[in-house]
């Protein structure tokens, strides 16, 4: 055979074209840049302070999970005057590295003045051999997302409730009876227990791998946060952010995945994350820390960041050291530095009332209006902190402007063994609860201490107390509070079966004389629990966590409003007993968002005693109870702030009858529904009586006739006098009804 022939016939390819082929079959081969990152936003900087950029950039990616060295940056410079040009090379290990980290740090905030813009090395070309020719988007369908608070414009205004028993979790709606029932369930909804967020738009349940958040109509999935094994979270006041906490440190294995929403390197053997809730992301972590003191007895504050009531700042003390402020949403150290205080224990943040947000929705209409700034000093958010005595200084309680940090007031302390710092939701009053010791270290007794906020150069009163305080609490949007006391032996060490004997106190603030005044004493109590109604006024006193005693009681402070109005009235004539009732073994007690009902729970994590719940009016009397084996957790759903404003309110107020007129229509028409249906339900009933007795007739008749006998048997006159049926009808007659308006 010849050379490069077939059958003998030699092929000359010299003249053939195979540019074709060749053009369809190309191999595309991998150009090795993806791997390459131009970052822009960079500070410019002289040689000198090249390292530290390097080691701070380096350091920024790597907390965000995307690690690169210094020796991977290139920094280009300018040879005219020896300055850097503004933006850098990154070279990562592959594409996936690459990738990774232009989607982790794209935007972000590298200082005050500088934020990262980052692109792909392999763009440029693509970029400058772009078609600019105009080509219209095809049009997305568009698909409505749910709203996350439907469930505020459900049209009978109805309350929920989580319960959680067994492996189901249940969200009810809470009404009238004929309006209660179950909006969503779930098996193996949660591992642990499920959590509302503070203004109920989101339900968080936890689970080995995480946190999940949940929401709207139909209960998808909002987001996730990866933090294995977590035990604790904690929301901030607006919903922006979350802190979840776990026993065992964070550890990141070989390979695990990384990003923004994953824990890096840098993170492990931190417990407490940081989490922003829109974007998912992981801001921060820490490591748990311990008070001071007997190690046996070391126990992890919780919540252990505490958040500013705007979600601007949150803080962290170091006991006996420092307190800590990071500045949202950077996470950043404000000022860059810690707020040095030499034995600090404790410290709270002062609550937003209604008059400083109201100030403050005026202040962001005005700008949104184009009205010029009033020259007002900038709105700071104020702190309280304590300090314990320490050699020959006394025990201190102070408030502090943030992050001015301008110290208000001070006010010192002797012979003290413990204080606690009770804010007032509207941010009015501070009340410092201060355990003082005798001389003698021998006993303890208990002094309040507080702060009228508002007012000039903070004045302090002092109430004096001369037994132990065993519960505080103020009234929401009000100036009284309530306190629990007891002088009982067995207080420092209870034992099962014995009951501690307690008092239950009072207190308003007498605006004539400027100080806090005992309204009423209720002696020899077995309440251990003050909860108050969330618009204040009412009051329920429980006994919770005793297997001997469960007493509810029920209580209105403002009962007889009009006497207590008058001139000369008897201090604290206005409080009433409105009823008592008993739970048996009740762990929890919590009152609905508009205060009208109470919920009771026994809970299985603390004892299988009849475990269920039960739900109050606030006059005491039971609406409903349920004993479930199993029950672990009833949550009432919170709302958020109403969005009325203070003139829109009061005139609802004052057209309340009219108001109230349609809710009475629907009452009536609810009742005669009802009614309607009892009716059908017994006439359904009497026709079945009837259609059964006329069978047994037809029956008894052929019977008689197999026997030869008379079908119907003749009837004599006694016999035809018990046939007759008499009907009695029941009339409910309203003799008097009486309207009460309550006037908040």
């Amino acid at each position: 055979m010849a050379p490069n022939g077939v059958n003998g016939v030699a092929h000359d390819d010299e003249g053939i074209d195979y540019s074709d082929i060749e053009a369809k079959y190309q191999v595309q081969y991998d150009e090795g840049l993806d791997n390459i990152l131009i970052v822009d936003g960079v500070p410019v900087i002289d040689k000198s302070k090249l390292e530290k950029l390097l080691q701070k950039i380096a350091k920024d990616f790597s907390r965000k999970g995307c690690p690169i060295k210094p020796e991977n940056i290139t920094v280009p410079w300018n040879d005219t005057n020896g300055k850097s040009k503004g933006y850098i090379f990154m070279e990562f290990k592959n594409a996936d590295d690459a990738s990774r980290a232009l989607l982790a740090m794209n935007g972000h905030p590298f200082d005050a003045k500088h934020t990262f813009m980052i692109t792909r090395f392999t763009d440029f070309e693509r970029y400058l051999n772009m078609d600019e020719t105009y080509h219209e988007p095809p049009p997305e369908e568009y698909k409505p997302k749910e709203h996350l608070r439907a469930w505020l414009a459900d049209a009978q205004g109805r309350d929920q409730y989580a319960t959680y028993r067994g492996d189901e979790v249940e969200v009810h709606w809470h009404g009238k009876p004929s309006q209660c029932e179950i909006a969503h369930s779930r098996v193996n909804w949660t591992d642990l227990y499920v959590s509302w967020s503070p203004m109920g738009t989101y339900m968080a349940t936890l689970h080995r791998q995480g946190v999940r958040l949940w929401g709207g109509p139909s209960w998808e999935p909002q987001q996730r946060f990866a933090h294995p094994l977590v035990k604790l979270i904690d929301f901030s006041p607006n919903e922006q952010y979350l802190v979840t906490w776990s026993y065992d440190p964070i550890v990141v294995r070989e390979g695990a995945e990384q990003g923004p929403q994953y824990f890096s390197p840098e993170d492990e053997g931190n417990n407490i994350a940081v989490w922003d809730i829109k974007t998912g992301h992981l801001l921060r972590t820490f490591p748990s820390v311990y008070p001071e003191g007997d190690e046996a007895k070391k126990q992890m504050q919780w919540p252990a960041l505490k958040w500013s009531p705007d979600d601007k700042f949150v803080g962290r003390v170091t006991p006996g050291q420092q307190i800590s402020v990071y500045e949202l949403p950077g996470m950043h150290l404000q000022g860059k530095k810690s707020i040095k205080i030499e034995g600090v224990v404790d410290f709270e943040w002062r609550p937003l009332g209604d008059k400083d947000r109201e100030e403050m929705d005026k202040e962001n209409r005005a700008a949104a209006n184009g009205a010029p700034a009033k020259q007002k000093k900038a709105r700071e958010n104020m702190l309280a902190y304590w300090t314990p005595e320490v050699q020959n200084q006394p025990a201190r309680v102070s408030l502090m402007n943030f992050p001015s940090r301008e110290l208000l007031r001070q006010k010192n302390l002797f012979n003290v063994t413990e204080c606690k710092l009770y804010w007032q939701n509207q941010g009015d009053f501070l009340c410092v609860k201060v355990d003082r010791h005798t001389k003698t270290k021998k006993s303890i007794f208990c002094n309040l201490e507080i702060f009228r906020v508002r007012e000039k150069d903070f004045p302090v009163e002092i109430v004096e107390l001369k037994d132990t305080v065993t519960d505080f609490s103020w009234e929401p949007k009000g100036e009284r509070f309530a306190l629990v006391s007891s002088s009982d032996p067995n207080l420092g060490n209870p034992g099962p079966g014995i009951t501690i004997k307690t008092d239950v106190s009072f207190y308003q603030l007498d605006r004539t004389k400027g100080d806090f005044k005992l309204l009423k004493t209720l002696p020899s109590r077995t309440s251990n629990t003050v909860r108050w109604s969330p618009r204040g006024r009412h009051v329920v006193l429980a006994t919770v966590g005793s297997s001997s005693k469960s007493e509810l009681e029920f209580w209105d402070l403002d009962f007889n409003t009009d006497e207590t109005r008058r001139e000369g009235a008897p201090w604290g004539s206005g409080i009433q007993h409105l009823g008592t009732a008993d739970h048996y073994a009740l762990t929890d007690a919590e009152w609905d968002p508009s205060g009208r009902y109470l919920a009771t729970s026994a809970s299985a994590w603390r004892h299988t005693l009849e475990n269920g719940y039960a739900i109050w009016d606030f006059r005491g009397q039971e609406l409903e109870k349920h004993i479930l084996d199993r029950f672990k957790q009833f949550l009432w759903r919170p709302r958020p702030p109403t969005l009325l404003t203070k003139e829109q309110q009061r005139q609802i107020r004052r057209n309340l009858k009219e108001y109230s007129r349609v809710f009475d229509e629907e009452d009536a028409l609810e009742e005669s529904n009802v009614s309607a249906e009892l009716i059908a339900h017994r006439k359904r009933l009497v026709d079945e009586w009837n259609a059964w007795r006329l069978r047994c007739k037809e029956q008894l008749a052929e019977d008689r006739r197999k026997r030869g006998k008379k079908a119907e048997p003749a009837k004599d006159k006694a016999a035809q006098e018990e046939e007759k049926e008499e009907i009695e009808v029941w009339v409910d007659e309203v003799i008097e009804q009486i309207e009460e308006e309550v006037v908040e």
